[in-house]
C-alpha cells in the first residue's frame, strides 16, 4: 500500500485508544467464533444429517421400543434400499459425569448405513469376531486413554449390571463435523444378556433409493405398522436430529441474537472511536486537501484506517476462537461437535470488515466534504 506509512501514523497517534479499540474488535470476534462453535454444537447434527435416510421411532415415544421383526418388512416396502437399527444403552464409565453416547448396533448393516464413519477394515473384521467386541469414536478413545485390545467395564444404568467390552475398533469421521464420541457394540450379544425387552430394538434407520421419494417412503412406512400394537412414526434423518435440537429452545435465534447485539454495539464503538479520529486532525486532513489530495483520497485514507483495526482485531478474535477448541471438547461429551467451521471463520471475516466500513462510512464522508477555508477556520 502505497501510503501505509501515513495510515500507521495516525492509527498510533492515540496508542491506547488503538489499543483499547482493537481489544473491542478482538473480543467481540472472539465473542463472535464462541457463539458460531455453540451453533455447531447444537445444530451440527442437523446440517450433516443424511438427505437418504429416513429414522423410524414408536410413535409413542423413542423411549418405547420396535420389535426386531420389523427390519424384514421395512425392506419389502417399496422405496428401501438399506434398513439398520440401533438401541439407546445409556451406560457410563467410572463415574456418572464420565457422559458419552453407547448404543447396541447392528453389526451386519450399520457401518453401511452410515459410511461417513470409517473403520479400518482389519479393526472392523476383529469386531465382528469378537461378541463382546466394541468400536469406540477416536475423540472419546483418546479421552479416556483407550487403546486396541483394552477391556472396558460399561456400568449400565437402563439395562442392569456391569458390562465388559473389547475394544476392537477405533473409527474417524470423513468430515470435521462427524461426531466421533459414540461408543457401539453389538445388537446380538445385547440382546440375549438383557434381561428386558428381548427382540426389541430401539429404533430404525432406513435409506431411500430416491430422496426425493422420501415424503412417499415415510407414509407407507407407518401406514404399514398402523393399528399395530407398536405404531411408527418415521421421519427424515434431518427432521428427526432437528426435533432433538427444538427440545432446547429456540437456540439459533438466540445465538443469532446475542451475535446481532455484539456487532451493533461493535459498531457504535468503532464508529465513535473513528469520529473522533478525524475531528482531532480537521486541520491536518484540510492541509492535505490544500496541497492537491482529492476528496477521495481522504475518504479511503479514513475507510482504510477503520479496515486495518478491523482485519487486526477481526484476526486476533477468531485466532483465540479457534485455539479454544483446539483442546476439544470442553462439556465431557455433551457437545461433541465443538469446532468453528471454515464457513464461520469465512462469515466472521466478511462481518468485521462490513463493521469496520460502516462505522468509517459517516466520519470518512464528513472527511471528504471537508472545506478547505472553514477548516483551518475551525481551529
Amino acid at each position: 500500500m502505497k501510503f501505509r506509512h501515513l495510515i500507521i501514523a495516525n492509527l498510533f497517534r492515540k496508542k491506547l485508544r488503538l489499543v483499547l479499540t482493537l481489544g473491542s474488535f478482538t473480543v467481540a470476534m472472539f465473542l463472535f467464533g464462541l457463539l458460531a462453535i455453540l451453533r455447531t454444537a447444537f445444530v451440527g447434527g442437523v446440517d450433516v444429517a443424511g438427505a437418504d435416510r429416513l429414522v423410524a421411532i414408536n410413535k409413542v415415544s423413542i423411549i418405547q421400543p420396535l420389535p426386531f421383526s420389523y427390519k424384514d418388512r421395512l425392506r419389502r416396502i417399496k422405496g428401501v434400499k438399506d434398513v439398520t437399527f440401533a438401541n439407546w444403552f445409556g451406560g457410563i464409565y467410572q463415574d456418572e459425569r464420565n457422559f458419552f453416547a453407547n448404543f447396541a448396533i447392528d453389526k451386519d448393516t450399520y457401518f453401511e448405513m452410515f459410511p461417513e464413519f470409517v473403520v479400518p477394515p482389519d479393526q472392523k473384521k476383529a469386531f465382528m469376531e469378537d461378541r463382546e467386541g466394541a468400536i469406540v469414536g477416536k475423540q472419546t478413545a483418546e479421552r479416556f486413554g483407550w487403546r486396541l485390545g483394552d477391556r472396558v467395564p460399561i456400568k449400565g444404568t437402563i439395562f442392569p449390571g456391569t458390562w465388559e467390552f473389547n475394544i476392537r475398533g477405533i473409527y474417524e469421521g470423513k468430515r470435521p463435523q462427524d461426531d466421533t464420541t459414540q461408543f457401539w457394540f453389538r445388537w446380538d450379544y445385547f440382546d440375549e444378556r438383557k434381561q428386558f425387552q428381548k427382540g426389541f430394538v430401539g429404533w430404525y434407520t432406513v435409506r431411500v433409493a430416491d430422496p426425493n421419494d422420501s415424503v412417499n417412503v415415510v407414509k407407507a412406512i407407518d401406514s404399514e405398522f398402523a393399528n399395530s400394537p407398536w405404531e411408527t412414526k418415521t421421519d427424515t434423518e434431518k427432521a428427526f436430529a432437528a426435533s432433538w435440537v427444538k427440545q432446547m429452545g429456540n437456540i439459533q435465534f438466540l445465538i443469532n441474537t446475542i451475535g446481532a447485539v455484539v456487532f451493533f454495539t461493535l459498531l457504535l464503538v468503532t464508529g465513535n472511536t473513528m469520529a473522533i479520529s478525524v475531528r482531532e486532525r480537521i486541520r491536518e486532513l484540510a492541509v492535505l486537501k490544500a496541497i492537491g489530495y482529492s476528496d477521495r483520497f481522504v475518504l479511503f485514507l479514513v475507510l482504510a484506517e477503520s479496515l486495518v483495526v478491523a482485519i487486526i482485531g477481526a484476526g486476533l478474535g477468531l485466532g483465540l476462537a479457534k485455539l479454544f477448541t483446539m483442546g476439544g471438547d470442553p462439556t465431557k461429551g455433551l457437545l461433541p461437535l465443538f469446532y468453528l467451521t471454515p464457513t464461520a471463520t469465512s462469515l466472521g471475516a466478511v462481518l468485521a470488515v462490513a463493521v469496520g466500513i460502516l462505522a468509517a462510512l459517516l466520519p470518512a464522508t464528513t472527511a471528504m466534504r471537508l472545506r478547505v477555508v472553514e477548516a483551518l477556520r475551525r481551529v
